[in-house]
């Protein structure tokens, strides 16, 4: 089992930046992967992000190149660098783990990210 605290959420204008920090502990195989997903209003749950213990990373296109995900292996962290923050970030972050790309996910309860002016 995995416990998982997301951290950091808050409200931001167009063009601002935040940081989500999540706080994971539990089964030591079930942080091989970490990442983030959201989900926007009325929307399905998304990928945002996702980073492999040897720190390989992976990003939804409409992220890249605003967005760094990043990963304390020491400490059990996975931090959400945002830039350039847009009204369409607008969503609850969710952080998860798994043990492989196979496996089910672990998830966190989520933080709200609101992006407005």
């Amino acid at each position: 089992q995995v416990q998982l605290v997301e951290s950091g959420g808050g409200s931001v204008q167009p063009g601002g930046s935040l940081r989500l920090s999540c706080a994971a502990s539990g089964s030591f195989f079930g942080l091989n992967v970490m990442g983030w997903y959201r989900q926007p209003p009325g929307e399905e749950r998304e990928l945002v992000a996702t980073i492999t213990r040897d720190g390989s990373r992976n990003y939804a296109d409409s992220v890249k190149g605003r967005f760094t995900i990043s990963r304390d292996n020491a400490k059990n962290t996975a931090d959400l660098h945002m830039n350039s923050l847009k009204p369409e970030d607008t969503a609850i972050y969710y952080c998860t783990s798994r043990a492989t790309f196979y496996s089910p996910h672990f998830w966190g309860r989520g933080t709200q990210v609101t992006v407005s002016s």
